[in-house]
């Protein structure tokens, strides 16, 4: 199985794998690959039909984004890593680690949601708005269409019940800004049904591992020398 996938790497030590948000690419993580290369093998990836990443021609959802990962550290051989998600990478994370438990050592999950929901509505209108004009012109303008489908993530995307959370067994760090677009209690839900997770939120906004990233990097790194 070839996925195709764009990948930057640093480093040679134990595997962390890096998945950015909606719309963006691995280069959102040009503050955390540098950093954690000292101790470990940094793979920042982009998404299916983000950044240099293939659309290709299967359905655009988050758990096909769950099951490229897998092929992905299948392709690389990597049997084990630990992943740091961030927004929609986040809930990729989340599917995988319940999917695929055993490939996973811990998890650093930044500014995901389980639904829509979890949204600001502020932020999530719109985005609603964005995805039904979008979504109008998609059949006349290929890039009408794409915008659909990115916004269609945000839109549709993702769809995991507080429930099945407890599916995920690893070590694991919910974390997020203090003014962050989903909502605190989105993200306390999250953390409060992952066994034993650790919840931190410090001051920023949604983009807390691009804006603060030594904050962000120093409260990562402390967690994974627990783990």
């Amino acid at each position: 199985m070839n996925t195709g996938l764009y990948y930057q790497e640093k480093g040679n030590q134990e595997p962390f794998i890096l998945l950015h948000g909606n719309g963006e690419d691995s280069s959102y993580f040009k503050n955390q690959i540098a950093y954690f290369s000292r101790k470990y093998r940094v793979i920042a990836v982009d998404t299916r039909g983000h950044g240099r990443s293939p659309r290709g021609t299967v359905p655009f959802t988050i758990e096909q984004f769950a099951c490229d990962l897998y092929g992905f550290m299948a392709e690389l051989e990597i049997s084990k890593a630990v992943i740091l998600g961030f927004s929609d990478g986040a809930n990729i994370a989340m599917k995988f680690a319940m999917k695929y438990p055993d490939k996973v050592k811990a998890l650093i999950l930044n500014g995901g949601n389980l639904n829509p929901k979890g949204v600001k509505r502020t932020i999530q209108i719109p985005i609603e708005i964005g995805y039904k004009i979008a979504k109008r012109f998609a059949s006349q303008s290929p890039d009408a269409k794409k915008k659909a489908e990115m916004l269609g993530l945000m839109v549709n995307e993702p769809n995991i019940s507080p429930d099945e959370l407890s599916k995920i067994t690893v070590p694991t760090l919910v974390i997020c800004g203090k003014n962050d677009m989903i909502k605190e209690s989105h993200t306390r839900e999250i953390a409060e049904n992952i066994p034993d997770a650790k919840l931190l939120i410090i001051k920023g906004d949604h983009f807390i591992a691009n804006k603060r990233y030594i904050a962000f990097n120093s409260e990562v790194e402390n967690f994974l020398q627990t783990v």
